[in-house]
């Protein structure tokens, strides 16, 4: 159950556990499905090295919050000591995608070039902060990764079986040229 070559079965990251929840072993989960009670939908949950495996039972949500129980955990000791585990499934076990849908995993690793064909570097992450996704692009050539809103505008297409996705940054998002004429420090005073 190995995420390493892309002839194994790849694994995605369903959700982590951020803490306990009560004194009988239920666990609080950060979940990365688009409808959060599915976190238990998949089958059992492997952590991120595959050593352990979970049932993920008695979801319980309430707004934005999720707790669980997990096979194996009865104590608050023991689902404290899970906090910061990520819990993983075989990529395979996921419904497929509709048109134009991607689960971020299929993403991660993809290169990234602009409209010309110019290689800009590799997508490193998928991150959202509230207010859409965003992808995280490791440079090809080193230094800062650059973060691109995952819009139609920004990422006009995306080719999984090319390995590839194509990258516009909005214009205030790419290095600045040099200054306007006669906004420069080149200006002399007085």
């Amino acid at each position: 159950m190995s995420a390493e070559g892309p002839q194994e079965s790849q694994r995605v990251c369903l959700g982590a556990v951020s803490g306990a929840h009560g004194i009988r072993g239920d666990v609080r989960l950060k979940v990365f499905t688009q409808d959060l009670q599915d976190i238990g939908s998949y089958g059992p949950v492997v952590t991120e090295d595959g050593l352990r495996r979970f049932e993920v039972t008695a979801v319980r949500v309430s707004g934005d919050k999720v707790t669980a129980r997990l096979s194996g955990v009865g104590s608050r000791d023991q689902a404290e000591a899970l906090k910061g585990t990520r819990l993983y499934v075989d990529r395979d076990v996921l419904p497929e995608t509709e048109e134009e849908e991607w689960y971020h995993a299929d993403l991660i690793g993809l290169e990234c070039f602009d409209r010309e064909g110019v290689l800009l570097g590799t997508v490193a992450s998928i991150h959202d902060f509230g207010a859409g996704d965003i992808v995280e692009i490791e440079n090809a050539e080193g230094g800062d990764t650059t973060l691109v809103p995952f819009t139609r505008e920004c990422v006009p297409s995306v080719d999984l079986d090319g390995g590839r996705l194509v990258v516009q940054p909005l214009p205030e998002m790419e290095d600045e040229e040099d200054p306007a004429p006669g906004t420069g420090s080149d200006k002399g005073s007085g």
